[in-house]
C-alpha cells in the first residue's frame, strides 16, 4: 500500500509541474512573449550559477556523513592496495567531476540567450577529438595497470609457509577444510560426496586426508601475521567467496579449482578496538547469486594470533576420525613447500 501511495504522489508531482508549464507557456502568450523569454533566462542563469555551490556542498556533506559509517580499514594487506588504488581512482575522477560540472553550470550563466548573441555550429574539430580520446585513454591505461598489477599478485603463487585451507560453497552454506599435522590436504573425489558422512567427497585411500579437518558451520579460522591461500570451489552451482574486510573476492566454480592469497592484520579483538564495536565479526559472503537461499549464504571469519590459531586446532578432530569413529594414523612432518603438494593432491 505505502508503494502504491508513493507511485500516486510521484504521478501527482509530474502533473502538477506539467500544469504549471502549459500556464507559464500561456501567460507568456498573453504578455509580450519576447519579454518574458528573456526575463526567464536571467532567472535561470543565475539559478544554475547559485546550484553548482549547493550541488557541490551536498556532495561533501554526504561525503562527511557516510565517512567511517561504511567498511572499516582494510584487514589484509592486498586489502590496503586496493584501498589506495580506488582513492586514487576517486581523486582522478573527482577532479575531472568538478571541473566538468563548474564548466556545465558556468557556461549556463555565462552564454544566456540574449538578442546580442546567436548560437554558433560546427561539425566537427579534430583538435577536440584528439584532447578528449587521449587524455581519457592515457588515464584509464595507468589505472588499469594498476589493478591488473594487484589482481596478479592476489591471485599468485602463495608464499611458502602460507596456511591452506580449503572453502567450499554449497546451496546455501560455506564448508572450509584445513589440512592436519603434515600441512597437506588429501585427494577429493566429487563421486564419494554425501552429507551423511563425506561432505567433500574427501578419498579416504589417500593416507593425506585422515588428518585433515573439516568445519560446517561456516567458520574461516586464519592467523594474524601469516599468509593464508584459500583453494575455492563449489560443490554445486557458481558461488562467490566475498571478503569485504579484506577486500577480497573469488568466484567458487564448480569442478574448477580458484584460489587467492592475503596475509591478514588484525585479529578479532584488534579490529573490535579499531571500530570501537565490541559486536564486530569479520563475514564471509556470497556475492554471487546462487538459488533462493542465497541470502542466507553467509560465514563468520576469525582472525587469531599464533597462540590462539594452535589452540584451536589442538581442539579439532579430524575428519576421518568423526566420519569413521577411527583414530587418524601420523602423519610424517609437512614438506616446506606444501603449495605443491596440495596441487598434485587434489582433484
Amino acid at each position: 500500500m505505502t508503494g502504491l501511495l508513493l507511485t500516486l504522489l510521484v504521478v501527482l508531482i509530474f502533473i502538477v509541474l506539467y500544469q504549471i508549464g502549459k500556464s507559464s507557456e500561456l501567460a507568456a502568450i498573453l504578455k509580450d512573449e519576447e519579454r518574458t523569454n528573456s526575463t526567464r533566462n536571467k532567472y535561470m542563469a543565475w539559478a544554475m550559477l547559485l546550484i553548482f555551490p549547493v550541488f557541490m556542498g551536498g556532495i561533501y556533506y554526504c561525503h562527511q556523513y557516510f565517512q567511517g559509517k561504511m567498511l572499516p580499514i582494510s584487514a589484509s594487506d592486498h586489502g590496503q592496495k586496493y584501498d589506495s588504488m580506488f582513492m586514487w581512482t576517486l581523486i582522478v575522477t573527482g577532479i575531472v567531476f568538478v571541473l566538468t560540472q563548474f564548466l556545465l553550470f558556468f557556461f549556463a550563466f555565462k552564454y544566456q540567450a540574449s538578442e546580442k548573441r546567436t548560437a554558433f555550429f560546427f561539425a566537427h574539430s579534430n583538435k577536440l577529438e584528439i584532447v578528449w580520446t587521449i587524455i581519457p585513454a592515457i588515464a584509464m591505461t595507468v589505472l588499469v595497470v594498476i589493478g591488473l598489477k594487484n589482481w596478479f599478485n592476489m591471485t599468485s603463487e602463495a608464499p611458502a609457509n602460507s596456511q591452506i585451507v580449503e572453502v567450499i560453497g554449497k546451496q546455501f552454506n560455506w564448508v572450509m577444510r584445513y589440512p592436519g599435522a603434515d600441512g597437506v590436504l588429501g585427494k577429493r573425489n566429487y563421486k564419494l560426496t554425501n552429507d551423511a558422512n563425506n561432505v567433500l567427497g574427501v578419498d579416504w585411500t589417500d593416507p593425506k586426508s585422515h588428518d585433515d579437518i573439516i568445519v560446517e558451520k561456516g567458520e574461516l579460522h586464519i592467523e594474524k601475521g601469516r599468509p593464508v591461500k584459500l583453494v575455492i570451489g563449489s560443490r554445486d552451482v557458481i558461488h562467490d567467496v566475498g571478503l569485504s574486510h579484506f577486500r577480497m573476492k573469488m568466484d567458487a566454480v564448480p569442478g574448477v579449482a580458484t584460489s587467492i592469497w592475503f596475509t591478514p592484520l588484525y585479529t578479532d579483538a584488534e579490529m573490535k578496538k579499531i571500530t570501537n564495536n565490541p559486536n564486530f565479526v569479520y563475514e564471509i559472503s556470497c556475492d554471487q547469486m546462487c538459488g533462493v537461499g542465497h541470502y542466507s549464504m553467509k560465514g563468520t571469519v576469525i582472525v587469531h594470533d599464533k597462540a590462539e590459531m594452535n589452540a584451536w586446532l589442538a581442539t579439532q578432530k579430524s575428519y576421518y576420525a568423526e566420519s569413521s569413529g577411527l583414530v587418524a594414523p601420523k602423519e610424517a612432518p609437512a614438506a616446506a613447500d606444501s603449495t605443491k603438494k596440495l596441487s598434485m593432491n587434489t582433484k
